[in-house]
């Protein structure tokens, strides 16, 4: 049966966080807020979680997911980030965008782009989200929760509940998000390139398209 957590959104109780990073630990999908919208999240290292959030979301193993990360520190232990990129993130972070960066050894192959060698980070503002991620204790993999047919985000947790129960472990329940996914920026090129407008603003950024 699904669990459902009422979390406050600025000040998470830690007691339900550290339960969810347990059933996060063991191999479960939670359907977790952050500061875009609602997301698909699993354990990295779970292939058998990571099947079941792409079965969830009708998508194989081209569709990329994204890893969410606490911090730049961490982001630098799963992507190669040279200075320029450094900069560049932490003017940018934390916040609704994912960065796609060379990816490390340290990232499993399975989840890198199949030709470009890539991954997609992101470090979310999200007092929930950096709590689970804090009692967790790593990153998370995570996808936008757009079930197959959607365009948009499901948004309330009792129409999560409704559409996903038994499907998923846990709702971390906040109130109402947005639709909007996050803005994808590629980072690998000699200048930024946003690939996809979405929740975060764009002014400022190089070589959008």
């Amino acid at each position: 049966m699904t669990q459902r957590f009422e979390l406050h959104p600025g000040n998470p109780q830690p007691r339900l966080l550290r339960q969810a990073a347990d059933v996060l630990r063991a191999g479960g999908v939670l359907a977790v807020p952050t500061d875009a919208c609602y997301v698909l999240a699993c354990p990295l290292g779970d292939r058998d979680a990571v099947d079941r959030l792409r079965a969830i979301r009708g998508i194989d193993d081209k569709h990329l997911l994204t890893l969410m990360c606490r911090d730049l520190a961490e982001v630098s232990v799963y992507a190669h980030v040279d200075n320029r990129q450094y900069r560049f993130l932490k003017e940018w972070t934390p916040g609704p965008y994912t960065f796609v960066l060379p990816a490390t050894k340290e990232t499993p192959r399975r989840l890198w782009h199949r030709s470009r060698k890539t991954i997609g980070l992101r470090v979310p503002d999200s007092p929930v989200v950096q709590g689970l991620l804090d009692a967790h204790g790593e990153p998370v993999l995570c996808a936008s929760l757009i079930l197959p047919g959607g365009e948009d985000p499901l948004h309330e947790a009792d129409e999560i509940l409704e559409k996903l129960a038994r499907r998923i472990d846990l709702v971390l329940d906040v109130g109402g998000q947005g639709f909007e996914p996050t803005t994808v920026v590629d980072l690998t090129g000699e200048e930024p390139v946003v690939q996809r407008i979405g929740r975060g603003k764009v002014e400022g950024m190089l070589g959008t398209r």
